[in-house]
């Protein structure tokens, strides 16, 4: 049975232990999108730490039609608020690309990808993030937001919302991490969010086509009613474990 009130109390233990032996005066800097995940994080920083060492950071990309529930986040647990837009970032980005490939006259060759449209942001926000971290008195320490049922089938960015320096709930499903935000005391319509990207107008469900109270259950128990979907699930999570293996290195002969 879990046991959310014990666990909550565990995480934020954690996070204290992890600050005094990385950084006993350091901030946590941390994405806020007005999701379940930044906003529980962010919530769990400031119990542990306090209001004073926890960054919350809101980075639109050019628009965010939603961010005003990251502002109703931050405002509710507390913390201090900063919003940078990475559109012109990332809009700099895509056009000095484009201008080489059509300098580079090679044939056939492509426009900015879809799979590159959607990952650049994330992996701009996350080097904004440490841009933060670097910058701020006494310096800071990132915190990775991803839970481990998105982290089992691969359902986040390498290099961007993947990383991070320190990871609260990457051992928590999102049903456990909805329980943790339920103990803290969160506003259900912040907690309970329905999940998305941001970027195809679908949620996290729709988009890997099954839920996660499946997944969680899959997770857990190893168990899933459906056979198509239980091999999709081990196929994701097979084909995207090189996101969170270390990176491999060439050993040196002997």
């Amino acid at each position: 049975m879990f046991n959310a009130k014990k666990e909550t109390r565990h995480v934020i233990q954690w996070i204290r232990a992890w600050f005094q032996e990385n950084g006993p005066d350091a901030n946590a800097v941390i994405g806020i999108s007005g999701g379940k995940d930044s906003t529980i994080c962010a919530a769990l920083l400031k119990e542990a730490l306090g209001p004073d060492r926890v960054f919350g950071i809101m980075m639109p990309n050019i628009e965010q039609k939603d961010i005003r529930d990251a502002y109703d986040a931050v405002n509710h647990i507390g913390i201090n608020a900063l919003e940078i837009n990475i559109g012109p970032a990332v809009n700099a980005l895509y056009a000095e690309i484009i201008a080489e490939l059509i300098k580079s006259r090679l044939p056939d060759m492509p426009d900015i990808s879809e799979d590159t449209k959607t990952n650049t942001p994330p992996r701009i926000r996350m080097a904004t993030l440490y841009a933060i971290a670097q910058t701020i008195p006494h310096g800071g320490r990132v915190c990775n937001t991803c839970n481990l049922s998105e982290d089992y089938i691969g359902y986040s960015t390498k290099y961007g919302d993947a990383a991070g320096d320190f990871s609260p709930l990457a051992n928590y499903t999102v049903s456990e991490v909805l329980r943790i935000g339920e103990a803290l005391g969160l506003p259900d319509r912040l907690v309970f969010k329905v999940p998305s990207d941001g970027l195809c107008g679908l949620s996290d469900e729709e988009r890997i086509g099954f839920t996660y109270e499946v997944l969680d259950k899959y997770i857990r128990t190893g168990t899933c009613d459906d056979e198509e979907t239980r091999k999709k699930i081990r196929n994701m999570h097979e084909w995207s474990r090189h996101k969170y293996a270390p990176m491999p290195a060439c050993p040196k002969l002997r």
